[in-house]
């Protein structure tokens, strides 16, 4: 099935809930909300592969994450930019499977990540991507499969800023 990317919106008022335990506000089936399926059913059959759950309250960047996470990654020795806290992040790999990362960003810190979207480019996408081997000659459906994803992170972050909300993260 492969690693993916899912986050989650949370009210304002629950940050200090969501930063304790960021396992409250995230599904425990995620892709059962992307892909509209009954929950720990674990099968496609009856899924709609539309998302279940609003997408102001889920964002859901199948396996594009790691493209964003390449686009808006630090140069060796820079600091980081803001958007990488919202795709940073690996699974860790254990003899039984792996074990999901899981972030939390504060209302606060959602302000930052979201001007930072905003100010990102297309070319410097193209650009980051080129440099990382994701993106050239036999690779160019990456590309636009990032900003495809891109863009709804954009529009998923402007919202949080609208709503005032924060958001947890997980990749698995």
């Amino acid at each position: 099935m492969g690693i993916r990317y899912y986050a989650y919106a949370y009210e304002a008022e629950n940050v200090e809930q969501a930063v304790a335990n960021p396992a409250s506000v995230i599904s425990d089936d995620p892709l059962a909300d992307a892909w509209g399926f009954e929950p720990h059913t674990y099968g496609v059959i009856n899924a709609t592969f539309e998302q279940s759950v609003p997408e102001a309250d889920m964002l859901y960047l199948d396996k594009a994450w790691s493209l964003l996470q390449c686009a808006t990654e630090p140069n060796e020795g820079e600091p980081a930019r803001p958007a990488f806290r919202m795709f940073e992040g690996q699974v860790t790999q254990t003899g039984m499977g792996h074990l999901p990362f899981v972030r939390v960003l504060t209302p606060a810190e959602v302000v930052d990540v979201a001007k930072d979207l905003a100010d990102i480019s297309d070319q410097e996408v193209a650009d980051r991507l080129h440099a990382h081997k994701f993106y050239g000659p036999t690779h160019g459906d990456d590309l636009s499969y990032a900003l495809d994803y891109l863009e709804r992170a954009r529009t998923f972050m402007r919202g949080l800023v609208g709503s005032g909300r924060g958001m947890a993260y997980t990749i698995r």
